[in-house]
């Protein structure tokens, strides 16, 4: 399986929706809080050119926003 990680804020609906989704398929994620995490939200901007939330690397492949087609597609996951 993909390494999957995820740059989220603790007030945004839509990581809490991905992160959720990801525990209810037993994925097993890496979340980094930007919002308090300034290295990684520095990251995040380098590898998204993007400062909205959430940031969501599957393998080598990113998604801004929560995508859940396009992730279920990147995770291999049939609906």
């Amino acid at each position: 399986m993909n390494k999957v990680t995820i740059y989220s804020t603790s007030t945004c609906h839509f990581c809490h929706m991905a992160k959720d989704f990801f525990t209810s398929k037993g994925i097993v994620y890496e979340d980094f809080n930007v919002s308090t995490d300034s290295e990684k939200r520095k990251e995040m901007v380098e590898k998204s050119g993007q400062m909205g939330v959430p940031v969501i690397e599957i393998g080598d492949k990113m998604i801004v926003g929560f995508n859940k087609p396009k992730i279920m597609e990147l995770l291999g996951i049939k609906e």
